[in-house]
């Protein structure tokens, strides 16, 4: 068994570092839903500002957005040309992506400043993405309804999580520090 841990031990210390990072920030986001209490900005804060910058891009783009909070569930509801397309939940906001993505980096980390400026620059990529991904998700669900299944299920996690792929592949092949002591 000690000859096993020896020979995998870069293996088992990256399967074991990134599921303490993954608990530890798993855990404080679910805190942080806890101790939401929806008053000032319903769902959560984040969710809320997600569907608020959903909003504006939209609007950008030519189209009348407006949200209103769900009267039945915790989201907001995103209209389109007073047409409601979709709700905001707080699964929408990216922040379980991010945590993803984060404990990955961590967990093949380099030196702490590439690490911190990958994992943070990374992680602002994939909520911008996210935030197009939804406007661009809404305008498509109010010119093509009947496109719903696909768009939702196959076309925009293939890219938000293919994003998220590339990046931590871009990661372990250009800066990580397990890269170059197997070089």
């Amino acid at each position: 068994m000690k000859a096993l841990l020896r020979k995998y031990k870069s293996v088992v210390k990256f399967i074991l570092t990134f599921l303490t990072v993954y608990i530890v920030l798993t855990i404080g986001y679910k805190l942080y839903l806890d101790l939401s209490d929806g008053t000032r900005y319903y769902p959560d804060y984040l969710t809320n500002l997600v569907a608020k910058q959903s909003q504006s891009l939209i609007n950008t783009v030519g189209y009348k957005a407006e949200i209103l909070p769900h009267p039945n569930e915790p989201s907001m509801k995103l209209l389109v040309n007073s047409k409601f397309v979709a709700r905001v939940v707080e699964g929408c906001n990216s922040i379980s992506v991010i945590i993803l993505f984060v404990s990955f980096i961590i967990a093949f980390a380099s030196k702490f400043k590439p690490t911190f400026i990958y994992a943070l620059s990374g992680s602002v990529l994939i909520y911008t993405v996210n935030l197009l991904r939804i406007a661009i998700l809404s305008i498509g669900l109010y010119n093509y309804p009947w496109r719903e299944k696909i768009l939702h299920t196959v076309i925009f996690p293939l890219i938000i999580y293919g994003m998220v792929f590339l990046l931590w592949m871009f990661w372990v092949n250009r800066f990580s520090k397990k890269k170059k002591q197997h070089a």
